[in-house]
């Protein structure tokens, strides 16, 4: 006869230990409850660790500090028009009250601090509602040396977006890097970091000025670890332990060994979407009919176990939405081990001097548009049948003065991504389309045109700088237009980009205290989920910086004060048996 397992009680189990889980881990435990965090990886911080670390929280305290005028009213018709059918009131009015409750509690009782990123226009400012800044905060900075030994398990920043190993802040903190021989300024802070960075390695062997994901998901560990919170690693939750319709638990995998959770408050589901399970990604991304052709940043071990949990117990999944994750274009990083890095591009699109276009050498959308919005384009532009792909194109002097992709500005040299192929160059436009694989006749007539308007700072087939969102990620210094630049100084250049993600879309459906419904509408009790396992309340869309985070931190809140009631409103023992 098999033994039994061995049993560990707790109030709340959360699955996953991203900023979801470990939002909802610390709010719960804040408010009284035991609490226990499994994660699959043997590392800590899941996805936010490797974001861009940004929340788009409408109404929150830092803007209202600054004296940013925003109310909830404008972000639900902001959030109405890009959700459209489905638009979900109750989720959406639950978010926008308690977002910014959340901000408050966390500066408030925890180790996380945000900064507000006050010219971080939504992506679309100029649609109903929409904000031209305000909405989207970020992590502060971290000194990882607070986490102590447990730094060693807190999950690194994505290799392809650090400098030497060494995290980049965004906004003022960018701008220096790219500044750097053009400022004295620029240079001292960025000497400044090097020398703090190489001190790092010596002492610590990492870098420990931690900035954007990595902060947060360091600040959030760092408050959990403050309040006592066991942090399961390497220990997958395999199956949900079900009684009477109700989840009371969970089986954790724990050194190899099955082990029964018992949470009397509930379980939480944070295992950080599907973005690496291949048959669902070939089932819900149109890009990716084998499901191979899709190039995610998110680690390897966020391959649906929350989405399959959940169906196992009788859930309903959301997988109807315009877009089944947060599109993102990304380029293919050669590394020395033969294998490939992916790289997010966020802001080089947006720069003067660079322009996309297909294999068919002509332009498909405003580039400097949000990355969900670019690769719809690619989507929608490219044959059905045909690698869903695109190229960047840029010149010499914007290549050397911003950079493009993983190649770095001047001073870094330029041969490493030649050599590797990642970097294609070519003396002349027809040169560089053959090694492309781009027409080059359709390529040359297409910067002829770009470029006759672009010496106006124009771009009539687009209208790329036409919001404050393309213009914050332009160049504020390149006039009349800080998006729109000729490409005309030789040798030119090319990068491949192919679809990506920062997260999914498509997942658990929920109501809006974060419970699980099943697939008449009602609750799973005992059974809630946040973060990217839960179908996100944009409807499929990605209105600004955050939107991902933003929601996971907000809904994990939610469900840990509705537990925190739950487990209230239980019977003691005693008043059970009398």
């Amino acid at each position: 006869m098999a033994a039994a397992l061995a049993t560990v009680d707790c109030d709340v189990l959360v699955a996953g230990s991203g900023a979801g889980g470990l939002a909802a881990a610390i709010t719960a435990r804040k408010l009284g409850l035991e609490v226990i965090v499994a994660e699959k990886a043997a590392v800590y911080g899941g996805t936010t660790a490797r974001s861009g670390g940004w929340l788009w929280i409408p109404g929150n305290p830092l803007a209202r500090e600054a004296g940013i005028a925003d109310d909830a009213a404008a972000a639900r018709r902001y959030l109405a028009y890009e959700a459209g059918n489905f638009f979900d009131a109750a989720r959406v009015d639950a978010f926008l009250a308690a977002g910014p409750e959340m901000v408050a509690f966390f500066q408030r009782d925890t180790a996380v601090q945000f900064v507000l990123g006050p010219q971080f226009s939504d992506y679309h400012p100029d649609a109903p509602g929409g904000l031209a800044g305000g909405r989207s905060i970020c992590a502060a900075p971290f000194d990882a040396g607070a986490l102590g030994p447990a730094v060693r398990n807190l999950r690194p920043p994505l290799r392809e977006i650090t400098f030497l190993g060494m995290m980049i802040g965004s906004g003022a903190e960018l701008l220096h890097f790219f500044n750097v021989t053009r400022s004295p300024v620029s240079a001292a802070y960025v000497a400044r970091l090097l020398l703090r960075y190489g001190r790092d390695r010596l002492f610590h062997g990492r870098a420990m000025r931690l900035t954007n994901g990595n902060a947060l998901a360091a600040r959030l560990a760092k408050s959990a670890f403050d309040l006592g919170i066991p942090l399961w690693l390497a220990a997958p939750v395999t199956e949900l332990i079900r009684e009477d319709g109700a989840v009371r638990g969970a089986i954790v995998t724990r050194a190899g060994t099955p082990v029964r959770v018992m949470a009397r408050a509930g379980v939480v589901l944070a295992c950080g979407g599907f973005p690496q399970d291949r048959a669902r990604r070939q089932a819900l991304f149109p890009h990716a009919p084998t499901g191979r052709e899709h190039f995610s940043p998110a680690p390897e071990e966020n391959t649906g176990d929350g989405l399959r949990l959940a169906a196992a117990a009788g859930a309903a999944l959301t997988l109807d939405l315009p877009n089944a994750a947060a599109w993102v274009p990304v380029s293919r990083v050669p590394r020395r081990d033969g294998s490939f890095g992916v790289f997010p591009h966020f802001i080089d699109r947006a720069k003067p001097g660079v322009i996309a276009v297909t294999r068919a050498g002509l332009r498909f959308c405003n580039e400097a548009n949000s990355y969900h919005d670019f690769v719809q384009a690619m989507q929608r532009t490219i044959p059905a049948g045909e690698e869903c792909a695109a190229f960047l194109i840029t010149d010499h002097p914007a290549l050397r003065h911003y950079g493009l992709g993983f190649v770095k500005p001047f001073p870094v040299p330029l041969g490493p991504a030649l050599r590797s192929g990642y970097l294609l160059r070519g003396e002349s436009i027809e040169a560089l389309a053959a090694k492309a694989g781009i027409d080059a006749a359709a390529l040359a007539a297409t910067i002829a045109r770009y470029n006759e308007a672009a010496k106006r700072g124009d771009d009539p087939a687009f209208g790329r700088g036409s919001t404050a969102y393309n213009r914050y990620l332009g160049d504020p210094k390149h006039q009349p237009n800080p998006c729109v630049g000729p490409l005309a100084t030789p040798p030119f250049y090319a990068i491949k980009l192919v679809p990506g993600d920062l997260g999914t879309f498509a997942g658990i459906r929920s109501d809006a205290e974060a419970r699980v419904l099943d697939e008449s509408g009602a609750p799973i009790p005992g059974l809630y989920a946040a973060g990217n396992d839960l179908a996100s309340i944009m409807g499929g869309n990605y209105p600004g910086g955050g939107i991902t985070l933003g929601p996971a931190m907000t809904f994990g809140f939610i469900a840990a004060r509705h537990m925190a009631k739950r487990r209230a409103m239980a019977p003691t023992p005693a008043a059970a048996m009398s």
